[in-house]
């Protein structure tokens, strides 16, 4: 049976407050303890072995663990809850987390069992992609392994090139069985300041600044950010990315700044910083008044970059309003579909910039094109009956009255057809 969690109201009388006090001295006890742990196994769906050991859905996030250096065998009753129920980074086999001894809520009621609640894993290895700590006392029988774990713990920072430590970072789950150890994820390079949430697989949210340095020319450093050629140092700039450059080095050891033209996709949210950044499609003498691009611009703006984005509003509307220009480019195709499009203007230019012809009212044009032809019909309906005089005679205009009926029979044609060229949709005031 999996534990219940909750809380029962308290009773009253002397014993009761024997015991109330009893418990406050033993949970007074239990606080603040802490201890360095390695996770041996965590619970992340129902499939897992232990799923009821820690309370059906209220056990996901349980870690299974063993204290560091200590020795002895795994033991699996041993288990511990996030400590945050709001933000977690849920660690992976064989990284280190701190335990924090806090009372237990078991069975519905508080107890006076000390429980472990465990934070974040540890940056051992201060990379985001994984800080595994394998027990050395376990062995490494493994000869990639063996040949690649002491390599990644020579130095600060884990420095394996092939295709990973082999080291065991999932669980006995299959079902959630699914990291993979990846060499060539970079963390990200800090300016003074900053505050960085990275996560396993090169996505980041950075709370910057513009940082520029005077001394770059004296002192240059191999890395250096693409954001601060303009403005101020400490003019704020947000940036959201999912996922690095697909062909970044496999030295991922190597710090890295955020590019918004090779990330996978990026949200820019800027103050005074001006982007080395080109719409796929510009064309500034399309314009009749071109704007400022993004790559020019240095004031606040908001840029978005990927393969594709949509934007859905799911009940009501989507809403486009700027004080001077909106600009639609692609290569291909640009569609407007919906039952009634209005297009509102002083001036409408179709064709380019320089269109100078104008169009056409259809309703007006017609009508007055069957009264033209209505006059001619009328014309060549007398002319079919034109005769010729010779020698004091009358006789039929032969030519005349031939030419006289094809034309009135063209005509009529063309009158019959005029009301089907006025389009059905289209409409210009």
């Amino acid at each position: 049976m999996g534990m219940k969690f909750g809380l029962v109201g308290s009773t009253s009388g002397a014993g009761s407050s024997r015991q109330n006090n009893n418990l406050e001295n033993k949970i007074s006890n239990a606080q603040g303890k802490v201890v360095a742990a390695r996770v041996i196994d965590i619970v992340l769906n129902e499939k897992h072995q232990y799923y009821d050991l820690v309370g059906q859905w209220n056990g996901i996030g349980a870690i299974f663990y063993e204290i560091v250096n200590k020795s002895g065998t795994k033991s699996y009753p041993n288990f511990a809850l996030p400590y945050d129920a709001q933000l977690k980074t849920y660690p992976l086999i064989n990284e280190i987390v701190l335990l924090i001894s806090l009372p237990n809520q078991s069975m519905g009621f508080v107890s006076s069992n000390e429980s472990y609640f465990y934070m974040s894993p540890l940056g051992i290895w201060n990379h985001p992609h994984h800080n595994a700590y394998p027990n050395l006392l376990d062995g490494l029988n493994d000869e990639e392994q063996t040949r690649d774990y002491p390599s990644s713990i020579s130095g600060s920072v884990r420095r394996v090139t092939d295709s990973g430590t082999d080291i065991e970072l999932n669980g006995s789950n299959p079902t959630s069985n699914t990291f993979r150890e990846k060499t060539n994820i970079h963390p990200l390079l800090p300016f003074m300041g900053d505050s960085l949430l990275e996560g396993r697989y090169g996505q980041s949210l950075r709370f910057g600044s513009t940082a520029r340095s005077d001394f770059n020319n004296l002192f240059p450093t191999k890395i250096q950010n693409n954001w601060s050629d303009s403005g101020e140092n400490g003019n704020p700039i947000t940036i959201l990315r999912n996922g690095q450059p697909t062909k970044t080095s496999d030295e991922g050891w190597i710090p890295i700044t955020e590019n918004i033209n090779n990330d996978l996709s990026s949200i820019y949210l800027t103050s005074t910083q001006k982007l080395p950044y080109n719409l796929s499609i510009e064309k500034p003498e399309k314009w009749i008044k071109s704007p400022t691009f993004p790559g020019q611009y240095i004031l606040p703006q908001i840029l978005l970059n990927s393969s594709q984005i949509s934007i859905n509003s799911k009940e009501d509307s989507i809403l486009l309003s700027s004080k001077k220009s909106i600009g639609l480019t692609c290569e291909d195709e640009i569609n407007l579909i919906g039952n009634n499009t209005v297009l509102d203007t002083t001036n409408l230019y179709l064709g380019s910039k320089r269109a100078t012809e104008s169009v056409l009212l259809g309703d007006k044009t017609i009508n007055t094109l069957k009264q033209i032809t209505s006059l001619l019909k009328s014309i060549t309906n007398v002319l079919q009956l034109d005769q010729m005089y010779p020698a004091g005679i009358p006789v039929p205009n032969g030519p005349l009255n031939v030419v006289s009926l094809t034309a009135t029979q063209t005509l009529a044609t063309i009158e019959a057809s005029l009301d089907s060229l006025a389009s059905k949709k289209v409409k210009v005031e």
